[in-house]
């Protein structure tokens, strides 16, 4: 994806850290480059919307249930898979 604009950060780089973002995992640096680049780029600022709306619906309907160690990494894969076919 990308908006056509150019931005220091790569759209397609920052939607594939977008979950990283989400979940507090990434450095102060890429945190920062990462709210630029959605302070600057309207499409990729809805997908992180959605992505925050996603992760939330799923923290409130399964946040109490224990998950197995795997599944975080195939989901990500999966997600990871989906968008390069998409962006093909």
């Amino acid at each position: 994806m990308s908006c056509g604009n150019p931005h220091d950060t790569d759209c397609r780089e920052v939607l594939d850290k977008v979950y990283a973002y989400l979940d507090g995992e990434l450095t102060e640096s890429d945190v920062a480059g990462i709210r630029v680049h959605l302070d600057e780029c309207s499409p990729c600022l809805q997908e992180y919307d959605l992505d925050k709306a996603v992760k939330a619906l799923v923290h409130k309907h399964c946040g109490c249930d224990p998950v197995p160690a795997d599944l975080r990494s195939k989901v990500l894969a999966r997600i990871a898979q989906v968008r390069s076919e998409l962006a093909d």
